[in-house]
């Protein structure tokens, strides 16, 4: 569907972008900020060291989108994937722990490391609560979407997805494999600003997607283009005429999936911004939906 500003931490470490493509990097997103794997461990030991606060105040992560190849994908029954606006707590709570999943690498038998998780995913979790609450201001509304199977589809073939990103449904255990934000409002936070539509009072027709992710063991079964359907169709019931997504500028699977949902190029981010935000440079892709609400 993230995105990306936050108050420093005491100790500034090494900066890394990473929330676009988790194929071509192995830097680690703590929240807004990226610090590369080599640092990874020594932020560890800072957060023990500090208060959480000095660290993660500020505004909770909206991210770009995290679409990538994978090289083992679990096949998935497309009859059973069911693909929705997450209401529940405990749903939003695994799309959470999805996006942490995702959108952060970790070194294996790091100390803390499982405290350090829950700690990401309660910060993302409270973060989806609030955006979608309407709490948050500048957004009009927004809407959290995830693609979601029968854990037992899945749970002898992604033991950890199956752990980490589960939740009941009136008696049901199901596993949250996507998800995206569609966020109605006029720009996202560093980011480049749509231009359509345009006119008086414009604003609010239109939307952009962030968060977008996939767990990474079922890539190439087409969810991201699923999970984009369903924002798309969302948003045509709230009225918006032009639909926006930021992707990084060499995140071709990302690309690809946009270009194949409709997506057109609008426009890309300053050089110079795109250094100042120590991240790989991002382009805009924007879509009409007002053809479809005539």
């Amino acid at each position: 569907m993230s995105v990306l500003s936050s108050s420093l931490c005491t100790s500034r470490p090494h900066f890394s972008h990473r929330p676009s493509s988790c194929s071509s990097s192995s830097s680690c997103s703590i929240s807004w900020l990226s610090f590369s794997s080599s640092n990874s461990f020594s932020f560890l030991r800072i957060q023990f060291s500090v208060p959480a606060t000095s660290c993660f105040l500020g505004r909770p992560s909206i991210r770009v989108s995290n679409v990538c190849t994978h090289q083992q994908t679990i096949p998935v029954d497309k009859s059973k994937l069911r693909v929705s606006e997450g209401t529940s707590e405990a749903e939003l709570w695994a799309a959470a722990c999805l996006r942490v999943r995702t959108f952060n690498k970790f070194r294996p038998n790091s100390y803390g490391i499982e405290d350090h998780k829950k700690y990401l995913a309660e910060h993302e979790y409270e973060a989806i609560k609030e955006r979608t609450a309407g709490k948050r201001v500048g957004f009009k509304r927004v809407s959290c979407i995830n693609a979601t199977l029968p854990l037992a589809e899945i749970s002898t073939l992604a033991d950890d997805l199956c752990a980490t990103c589960k939740f009941s449904d009136n008696g049901e255990d199901r596993i949250v494999v996507g998800t995206l934000d569609l966020n109605q409002c006029m720009r996202l936070p560093d980011e480049i600003t749509g231009m359509k539509p345009e006119g008086i009072g414009a604003d609010f027709a239109r939307a952009y997607l962030s968060n977008v992710c996939v767990a990474k063991e079922l890539h190439r079964n087409g969810l991201g283009y699923a999970l984009v359907a369903k924002a798309k169709t969302i948003a045509e019931d709230w009225g918006i005429s032009d639909l926006y997504v930021h992707v990084a500028f060499d995140n071709e699977p990302a690309k690809n999936l946009y270009l194949k949902s409709g997506f057109v190029y609008e426009s890309d981010e300053p050089a110079w911004q795109a250094r100042f935000l120590d991240r790989p440079r991002r382009i805009l892709l924007w879509t009409a939906l007002s053809e479809l609400l005539l």
